[in-house]
């Protein structure tokens, strides 16, 4: 049998693997490019900028996990409901998607857009950097709704099958983006320099296209229409586990965006340069593991087709390939990353502190980068199994007493500031790697789905 197994997954559901993991790949490269640029761009502009703007991008995405528990669930949903043929409940778990995630979206941009000032001087930014952020943040903010729906259209093509849809969007985005940032940050073909909002208005715009573009292609190649009837007779069973899956699930990355939003508080207090510093790690760093972000979604939405099927054995299998191959060539790049970064740093700022400090944490990084990849693709193949719970339990424990409590206690008492916080983070990126792994040899997660052929 296990033969048997390993040659079926060496042929079709390997192709399936990759023909999902190289277009999710793109797409994610270009998505994180889409933020990463304003940052490339305005550290031309300023430090100060660079550092407002990657604390108003990380409140950004922590609001963005609102969006998750109806996009986990959906992409979850859509990926077992595929397997087992049920097209129709797939259409309305997309509606029902699609209606809760607007709802939720326009209250979220009017927080963003209403209380900016207010959360980001919580955050402890002051001084010049608090009018740089309030502006970066009222503008993409209040875009918040348009983001909701577009990761919510993004996901139900993945589903499906259809990954390199999202892939081409983005990738007609970020030209614009990139474009629009050159034009509007430093003031080119006649239009006044605008720095930050700028960049706040290109990245609005391009967003709200790019989720214009996502419902065209939705409604043309993958739902018939939109399923109307829903809000006749609401499908409180189809709601009900779209909310079941999506809690414990975007509970998880919650629970981490709110590590790293305390963990910014800290670094905060250390001085601009030190956030200046991991503002340009995070964006450069995020490179290594974009290949594993990829893989573990691929992955997840395979095994939601096989456990949707009922094939226990092949999911578990291939799980274990993606794993091998996420950790090799994430750690592989966190290497070539920390070779090259005197020289990134050099080319991003001309402040020797901030260059020291960038350069020693991507060095402290590389062993970090073995723990990240088994941490993403075990919570994201266990969520496309349909055990939704067990991630979440483990990342708040972990997350919450190393990430944080020990980066604190290294950090800032014990006086070893960003580079000591970075050795926690190490610590716990690999000892929860190690409890999924465990977990997931144990095949305790089996037989968890939600539908099942």
């Amino acid at each position: 049998m296990n033969r048997n197994l390993k040659l079926s997954i060496k042929s079709p559901l390997k192709r399936e693997l990759a023909f999902l993991t190289v277009p999710i790949f793109i797409e994610t490269l270009l998505i994180m490019s889409l933020g990463a640029m304003d940052t490339f761009m305005l550290s031309q502009y300023s430090d100060a900028a660079v550092a407002a703007v990657g604390l108003a991008n990380q409140i950004l995405s922590f609001s963005f996990i609102v969006f998750e528990v109806i996009n986990l669930g959906t992409s979850v949903l859509c990926s077992q409901y595929l397997g087992a043929g049920l097209t129709t409940r797939m259409e309305h778990a997309v509606g029902v998607s699609l209606a809760v995630n607007l709802f939720f979206g326009l209250l979220i941009s009017g927080l963003l857009y209403f209380k900016a000032e207010w959360i980001l001087s919580a955050m402890g930014l002051g001084g010049g950097m608090l009018p740089l952020g309030v502006g970066y943040m009222r503008i993409v903010g209040a875009a918040a709704f348009v983001q909701a729906l577009a990761m919510t259209l993004s996901a139900v093509l993945r589903a499906n099958n259809k990954a390199y849809w999202p892939m081409l969007v983005c990738l007609v985005v970020n030209i614009l983006n990139i474009f629009g940032n050159y034009t509007l940050i430093f003031g080119k073909f006649g239009v006044p320099a605008m720095g930050v909002v700028g960049a706040a208005l290109t990245t609005a715009g391009c967003r709200t296209l790019s989720m214009l573009i996502l419902f065209v292609i939705v409604f043309c190649t993958t739902i018939r229409r939109f399923p109307w009837e829903i809000f006749r007779r609401w499908p409180g069973h189809e709601f009900h586990n779209l909310m079941k899956i999506g809690l414990p699930a975007a509970g998880e990355q919650m629970s981490y965006s709110c590590s790293q939003l305390v963990i910014s508080f800290f670094i905060t207090s250390l001085g601009m340069e030190a956030l200046a510093a991991r503002t340009y790690c995070v964006n450069l760093i995020m490179y290594s593991y974009l290949f594993c972000i990829a893989i573990s979604h691929a992955g997840a939405i395979v095994i939601g087709h096989l456990v949707g099927n009922s094939r226990w054995n092949a999911a578990y299998t291939l799980g274990r390939y993606v794993t091998r191959v996420a950790v090799v060539i994430t750690f592989g790049f966190s290497l070539c990353l920390a070779g090259a970064g005197h020289f990134i740093m050099n080319a991003l700022t001309d402040n020797a502190a901030i260059i020291a400090l960038g350069v020693a944490v991507l060095w402290i990084d590389v062993p970090l980068e073995i723990g990240r990849p088994l941490n993403i693709v075990y919570v994201n193949i266990l969520q496309g199994a349909g055990d939704v719970n067990f991630p979440f339990y483990v990342g708040v424990i972990f997350m919450w007493t190393i990430a944080v409590g020990l980066a604190w206690l290294v950090g800032i008492p014990l006086g070893y500031g960003l580079l000591g916080m970075w050795w926690m983070f190490c610590l716990d990126e690999n000892v929860r790697g190690i409890v999924f792994l465990r977990h997931w040899r144990s095949r305790r997660w089996t037989h968890r789905a939600f539908i099942t052929s």
